[in-house]
């Protein structure tokens, strides 16, 4: 028995409210809920997520390598189809986003083919998008 997909919600630290209020509104396009002066959810593809002030940790990154590349950990996103994919990307590649890893397909050919990319937000939070042409690859081995 299968249940429904439910939304997910997420709660990540900020070191700057506005400046990462501006870049998940304006620069990923994310529709604004409710805030406070300490923090804001946004519609993130249907799922809750929310930013929350917090003071920069000085953490250093940990990456893992994948499939020639060095991912970073922690990272957070969400499985797009591949048109919604193709279209944010280019909207980001247009509006100048960092990349850590560009747009591309992983796996090419294998079990699991998927077009993903990586960039971070203006606090450092890393955000993997990616989509698969066969939803069912999702979890394959």
């Amino acid at each position: 028995m299968s249940n429904p997909l439910r939304p997910f919600h997420l709660a990540i630290p900020v070191d700057n409210l506005e400046v990462c209020r501006k870049f998940y509104r304006d620069t990923l396009e994310l529709a604004e809920g409710r805030s406070s002066d300490h923090w804001v959810d946004f519609n993130f593809f249907g799922h809750q997520l929310v930013i929350h002030l917090k003071e920069k940790n000085s953490e250093e990154e940990t990456i893992n390598p994948v499939d020639g590349k060095n991912v970073p950990i922690p990272h957070f996103g969400v499985v797009l189809d591949m048109k919604t994919f193709k279209n944010f990307s280019e909207k980001l590649i247009q509006k100048n986003i960092t990349f850590i890893i560009e747009p591309y397909i992983r796996f090419e050919g294998q079990v699991g083919e998927q077009a993903t990319m990586f960039f971070k937000d203006p606090a450092g939070n890393a955000l993997e998008f990616k989509a698969f042409n066969d939803l069912t690859q999702l979890f394959a081995k």
